[in-house]
């Protein structure tokens, strides 16, 4: 593991970003280009400013529909700062602290590629804040996704400035109070600084970094659970033949057809000789669903990635070519169409999960009602699939697509919204729920199991249920059941399925 992380133009991946998460303790630094890019982009803005008289949107003018009133250079430090105070209206519910380290993680890169004027100092200070573990407090609401992320990125970069609230230390205090702890003294924002802090589409993105890194675990995951069930139902290995993708090829039915092959090799609960001619869709369609879905995973990914190595706010400048262009890279339509979609697609994986889970619990296939020996009596499995179905259906509310909406903001200036920011909030709690929807899963995939005992499984997947088992036990007559759910949630959570295959 390494110590230091660069900060450079170099594109970011998901999975230097996923192990930046998982080793908090990693420094950020900027990287010698970096410093070079940032200070010869600012170096030329003020020059530019010492020549140039028309008004420079954002820069020597006011905002959004205020672009026409000019700003005079003995107020520009102001108009930066009090673009920072008047535009921290994110509200709502704290931000997992996760998602604010992939923020300033996100701001700092797209600053580094040297297309926004900044001083090396405003991009030290957000390194600072993340090294020290001083993270800002950035609420869920509030950003319309164009102009960029402007109320919770205000947020973000009030402590720049001395002001706001940070979570230090297990607490939560003013930011004045944690920057004179470090002796700090406050960024003096220049020209555009404050514009180029607060435009831009990072806490759209670290959401939506944030939300892949787990829905990559998560369909990894639906696979396997998939694939305990089919044992635990007695279903059949036809469907997943290489001949029946072959003929269809699209790539993640191919690529789940395969896993599923592979997690089955060696289980004598596959071979044996079935009664039945054919299994329900939830079972003898996972290759076409989940595939689907990795389809869908795989494009949000590379659109994510586009997004993270981009320069977003506005307005931009190429000090080479002499230019300063006011665009529109700020608005967040690609990423609010990506997440729509990849929320139907995990969506669709907790759909799919909850009907196999139904089927496991409806007594077919010499498997007793409920997955309990005494049905009856015991209610075994029966409200796990309740809870299931519950958040499966909120799946489906929350599938509305925020990309069709629009309120004009600014005086109408700003006319057309992508409304990307409330896309990757919901994403993340169709996420959360299919994670448990996934994990009811398992338990019942794992008790189902129980009762086609003492033949075994696949080595993989006997592995799987080992692991599982000593989490969560098998269930002999009722208990409460909630805790096991809340343990089998834990286990997906905590425990990297690559592990085993």
């Amino acid at each position: 593991m390494k110590n230091v992380f660069y900060i450079s133009p170099e594109p970011l991946t998901l999975e230097q970003l996923g192990e930046l998460l998982a080793y908090p303790s990693i420094r950020l630094e900027l990287s010698a280009e970096a410093e070079a890019r940032i200070q010869k982009c600012r170096d030329y803005l003020d020059r530019k400013m010492e020549q140039e008289e028309k008004p420079i949107y954002g820069i020597t003018t006011g905002f959004g529909s205020l672009c026409n009133r000019s700003i005079s250079r003995e107020e520009l430090t102001t108009l930066q700062e009090n673009l920072v105070k008047s535009h921290a209206c994110s509200t709502g519910d704290e931000l997992n602290p996760d998602i604010i380290r992939l923020m300033l993680i996100l701001k700092a890169h797209a600053l580094s590629l040297g297309n926004s004027g900044v001083q090396i100092a405003t991009v030290h200070r957000i390194l600072d804040l993340y090294n020290n573990g001083v993270l800002p407090v950035v609420y869920d609401r509030g950003s319309l996704g164009a102009s960029g992320d402007l109320a919770p990125l205000a947020n973000l970069f009030l402590p720049l400035i001395g002001l706001g609230e940070v979570r230090f230390g297990g607490e939560r205090k003013p930011a004045a109070e944690v920057c004179r702890h470090f002796g700090w003294e406050s960024i003096k924002l220049q020209s555009k600084e404050g514009l180029a802090l607060l435009n831009g589409t990072q806490f759209m993105s670290a959401h939506g970094v944030y939300a892949l890194l787990r829905i990559r675990r998560l369909s990894q995951w639906s696979d396997i659970i998939a694939t305990l069930s089919l044992e635990g139902f007695d279903g059949r290995k036809e469907p997943f033949h290489p001949n029946i993708q072959t003929v269809r090829p699209h790539a993640g039915q191919a690529e789940t057809a395969a896993a599923i092959r592979k997690y089955l090799e060696g289980s004598e609960l596959i071979a044996r000789e079935k009664k039945h001619v054919q299994d329900p869709y939830s079972f003898r369609c996972v290759p076409q669903v989940h595939g689907a879905c990795k389809d869908a995973i795989h494009y949000a990914e590379q659109v994510v990635l586009t997004e993270i190595n981009s320069v977003t706010d506005n307005p931009t400048i190429w000090p080479d070519e002499d230019l300063i262009i006011s665009g529109g890279n700020f608005h967040g339509e690609p990423l609010a169409l990506t997440y729509d979609f990849v929320a139907m697609a995990v969506s669709e994986l907790s759909n799919i999960s909850e009907r196999r889970t139904a089927q496991l619990i409806f007594g077919l296939r010499d498997l007793p009602e409920f997955l309990v020996a005494k049905p009856g009596l015991n209610s075994g499995f029966m409200i796990p699939q309740y809870a299931a179905a519950a958040m499966v259906s909120q799946n489906k509310q929350l599938c509305t697509p925020s990309s069709v909406d629009s309120i004009v903001s600014s005086n109408g200036q700003e006319d057309l919204v992508s409304m990307g920011a409330n896309g990757a909030t919901k994403l993340l709690r169709v996420v959360d729920n299919t994670e448990r929807v996934l994990a009811i899963e398992l338990m019942n995939a794992a008790q189902a199991i129980e009762f086609r005992r003492p033949a075994k499984s696949s080595p993989i997947l006997e592995k799987i249920l080992a692991a599982f088992r000593a989490v969560v036990p098998a269930v002999e007559v009722d208990k409460v059941m909630y805790t096991e759910i809340e343990h089998s949630v834990a286990f997906l959570r905590n425990t990297n399925p690559a592990d085993f295959v």
